[in-house]
């Protein structure tokens, strides 16, 4: 056979083409109206009903708006969940402009300080240019913003209102990279020119200076104190005055975070089961508490998931949301696009293989809200909360079928009282370190 190809295949591709009827209405309906719309299978939405047998009640969806922040409003979210139900509110919103901030500032240390650790590492090698393709994108892992919690707590909303860049975060991101990448060459340049660590770690404060003032010039000055102002379902009001994030995460939401964990399921050849991982140069707190997985078959991960809910908890979680999906009416279902149908061929792989030939990863993060059990307590389909506000599927909520979860699920966060006592043991293994660039140091 040819290595090129050649007009005389292309011509016996056409006529194949042409004589298939059904590739020639997929065609002019594509055309029409687009791919995925025209591979819609309506009848799913008979199938995934937003109806749930344990659902719980939130308050007002959230919108992330054009950032990535889907794991911190995710976070946020299962965490006010906590302050409505101590409070006795309809509704309540913490505010991720607040924890964007300090992510900022602290992924910017983390990067400088990979930076003079990577020092001897060759800047066309592989893992310069892992550190210099994205210093500080909005992306993040629970782990992550557990060290945020700990270090700097939460605020109301109103105690730190959104901006316009920290709605659409793009811009000043694009400025910091910038700025970041212009320090790593500095402090490169430096070492190679004989600056001492010592020397190089104190042009790097003048460096964290300068990412203060951009971040606040972007995003405001966060509070030290506020004053927590509510009305409750009764329709009384309270104030407290003179709380800092962490006095408000303390008393209000009350977590001891160590007590939640991540479960994922990553059932590739190179991650047995049963296992800890962790992903090197993967973080924001420099010195702050490592990402850390215990990988388990999926229905272990449904399994913790229902116990958290029925104990009346929501649960994190990170998927392949782009997959699979739709948007209008809230759908994640195997059988919500028909593209085999449309283009008449299959898509075969298994989740490991799409792991491994970087067809699927974790892209985002939301909240389990509820599941319907069948009679036997097996689930049928999920009830999830999204943070792309209230007109992306139905008032913000989407259904999940079960078949979805096992395929395009990667990670849920539970309290580590829902697992049994072996996977606890397991938890406290030492974790294998995955090279920066495995699927499995994805950000949501």
């Amino acid at each position: 056979m040819d290595k090129n190809v050649t007009m005389e295949q292309l011509a016996a591709y056409e006529q194949a083409f042409d004589a298939d009827l059904a590739k020639q209405v997929a065609m002019r309906a594509a055309a029409s109206c687009g791919v995925v719309k025209a591979a819609t299978n309506n009848e799913i939405f008979r199938k995934d009903r937003h109806q749930f047998s344990l659902s719980l009640e939130q308050g007002k969806i959230t919108n992330q708006k054009q950032t990535g922040r889907c794991w911190m409003f995710a976070a946020l979210n299962t965490m006010r969940f906590a302050v409505m139900k101590k409070l006795d509110l309809d509704t309540f919103e913490l505010s991720q402009n607040y924890t964007l901030f300090y992510d900022k500032l602290e992924k910017s240390n983390y990067f400088l300080e990979s930076i003079l650790d990577t020092l001897e590492e060759p800047t066309g090698g592989r893992i310069i240019a892992h550190l210099l393709m994205a210093p500080l994108n909005d992306g993040g892992q629970w782990d992550m913003f557990c060290n945020l919690m700990e270090k700097y707590g939460a605020v109301p909303k109103d105690a730190m209102p959104e901006t316009v860049p920290s709605s659409a975060t793009r811009e000043i991101t694009g400025f910091l990279t910038r700025k970041l990448r212009e320090f790593a060459c500095v402090l490169r340049t430096g070492y190679q020119s004989g600056r001492s660590l010592e020397e190089l770690r104190g042009q790097k404060d003048a460096m964290m200076q300068t990412i203060y003032n951009m971040l606040c010039i972007a995003l405001g000055k966060p509070p030290k104190t506020f004053t927590l102002e509510v009305r409750n379902k009764k329709k009384e009001f309270f104030r407290e005055e003179g709380l800092t994030g962490k006095e408000f995460f303390q008393k209000y939401i009350g977590w001891n975070l160590s007590d939640y964990v991540s479960l994922i399921n990553a059932p590739t050849a190179d991650k047995p089961y049963h296992k800890t991982y962790t992903v090197k140069l993967l973080g924001n707190v420099v010195e702050g508490r490592p990402v850390k997985y215990l990988n388990l078959p999926v229905e272990d991960l449904k399994k913790a998931a229902i116990a958290q809910m029925q104990d009346g908890q929501p649960v994190w979680f990170g998927c392949d949301v782009g997959k699979c999906s739709l948007r209008e009416g809230g759908v994640m279902d195997l059988d919500a696009i028909k593209a085999e149908d449309l283009f008449g061929t299959t898509f075969g792989m298994d989740k490991a293989q799409r792991l491994d030939y970087g067809e699927s990863l974790m892209t985002h993060a939301m909240v389990f809200q509820g599941v319907d059990l069948d009679e036997n307590g097996r689930p049928l389909r999920w009830r999830v909360e999204n943070s792309w506000g209230k007109d992306a599927g139905q008032d913000g909520y989407y259904v999940m079928s079960d078949d979805w979860f096992t395929e395009y699920t990667y990670q849920v966060v539970v309290n580590k009282k829902y697992l049994t006592q072996e996977q606890v043991e397991e938890l406290a293994q030492e974790p294998i370190q995955l090279e920066p660039w495995d699927p499995m140091g994805s950000l949501a």
